[in-house]
């Protein structure tokens, strides 16, 4: 029923979203030199790495790590790169990655292939059965601000007590967190 429901979902919001995301497009396009989308390698279900597209909003020439292990993350955002990130818009090419079967709309958000402690931390506590998600428990109870041992402790809590219902609460929670932009920090 969960991937019957993200398949629905991501078809009629990929449909409905084409215009917005063709004018992101051309945003990214005239704002910066690069391609406009960004395809990152992630860790999926059973550590599986997958392509995860997103609207580039960093220079090409930036480092391969979380944003988070950046120096200085500012520095290396496009003109629209920081407006791209706060109302995470740049997450919307991810809808194909819900098409395709990578991800869901709620699940675990997908690590990078190089954040090895928070792999390894989900692997020993059974989250990497999951298929990540869009947005997440963790999301929403502390999205970029939170460290791996808590990020994990939340994937846990979800894992216990997911369902239709939990997973309807967080989109909604999500949807109300990114109109006010919480816990963004880039």
């Amino acid at each position: 029923m969960k991937r019957a429901f993200d398949l629905t979902l991501a078809l009629v919001a990929g449909l409905m979203l084409l215009l917005p995301m063709a004018l992101l497009a051309l945003a990214v396009r005239l704002t910066s030199s690069g391609p406009i989308l960004y395809w990152s390698d992630r860790v999926g279900r059973h550590n599986a790495i997958f392509k995860m597209p997103k609207f580039r909003s960093m220079r090409v020439d930036t480092p391969v790590v979380a944003t988070h292990l950046l120096g200085s993350p500012q520095a290396h955002l496009t003109v629209i790169g920081s407006f791209l990130r706060k109302s995470s818009l740049d997450e919307l090419p991810q809808l194909w990655s819900i098409i395709h079967g990578d991800m869901s709309f709620v699940g675990p958000r997908p690590a990078l292939f190089n954040q090895q402690d928070l792999i390894e931390a989900r692997t020993r506590n059974g989250v990497h059965e999951l298929v990540p998600g869009l947005t997440g428990w963790a999301q929403i109870n502390g999205r970029d601000e939170l460290p791996t041992d808590q990020k994990v402790a939340l994937d846990i809590e979800y894992r216990a007590n997911q369902s239709f219902w939990v997973d309807m609460k967080i989109i909604l929670l999500t949807i109300r967190k990114v109109l006010a932009r919480d816990n963004v920090a880039h």
